[in-house]
């Protein structure tokens, strides 16, 4: 059951930050090197292809995670945002620059499913391990974080299907259009993060206070929240919901 409670969980907020921010460099590292496999060095040698936050850092995106993690219970606190883009160079790339391109897009979006989804293996390896054998106060906090670190992986994932600028699915449909309909979608990037923010934060703020935040297309990221536990629970196991929001 979803709750109700109008409160902020400190707490869950500070793990979605920290698990975004180690998402990110998942993320964009996972661009970088399939870029490099690819037979691109460019965002190598632009300082991509780092374990390092600061190069992968993108101040509206990491904003937007800031603002949805803070999110009171009963709107579903979650980690969505995303990092500085990777700018491969399309002519370097193997299998031309529409596929290369398309490919390098897919790149990190794949490397944030695949985390997401072994963080759940994980979490069905140590759960019992976790709730039967170790006590403590501390052991219901770990296995939260390991469930929010999964599940922002994988809201990550989902979150970059979409076709906006600067997430991966605007590279990736782009990379599919024909030439004058890519021209005419290029149009659209400049006012991206914008977009983004309208419908993730502004619209669903001013539903609320019309009444209206009952009406589900307000509420995007709770399902892209509930995509990423409907992915994980056959893999983890156990009540994931009860994890990711214990008080």
């Amino acid at each position: 059951m979803i709750p109700t409670a109008k409160v902020i969980n400190v707490v869950l907020a500070l793990m979605i930050i920290a698990s975004f921010l180690v998402a990110v460099v998942i993320r964009e590292c996972g661009h970088a090197l399939m870029a490099y496999w690819l037979g691109d060095r460019t965002p190598a040698e632009e300082g991509r292809l780092t374990l390092r936050l600061r190069p992968h850092l993108d101040s509206v995106g990491t904003l937007l995670c800031v603002i949805m993690a803070f999110q009171p219970i009963y709107a579903i606190p979650v980690g969505l945002g995303w990092g500085k883009p990777v700018k491969p160079d399309p002519w370097k790339l193997r299998f031309g620059a529409d596929k290369g391109v398309f490919l390098v897009a897919l790149g990190g979006l794949l490397f944030n499913l695949i985390a997401g989804l072994f963080m759940a293996l994980v979490i069905r390896l140590v759960a019992p391990f976790f709730l039967h054998m170790v006590g403590g106060p501390i052991t219901p906090y770990i296995l939260q974080l390991l469930v929010v670190f999964a599940s922002v992986n994988i809201c990550m994932a989902i979150f970059n299907l979409l076709p906006i600028y600067p997430l991966d699915g605007y590279q990736m449909l782009y990379s599919v259009l024909p030439s004058k309909q890519a021209v005419q979608f290029a149009k659209s990037a400049p006012y991206g993060p914008f977009i983004v923010l309208v419908l993730f934060f502004f619209v669903p703020f001013l539903a609320n206070l019309a009444g209206l935040g009952d009406v589900p297309i307000f509420h995007l990221s709770y399902y892209i929240w509930l995509g990423s536990m409907l992915l994980m629970s056959p893999i983890s196991g156990g009540d994931v919901l009860s994890y990711y929001l214990q008080p």
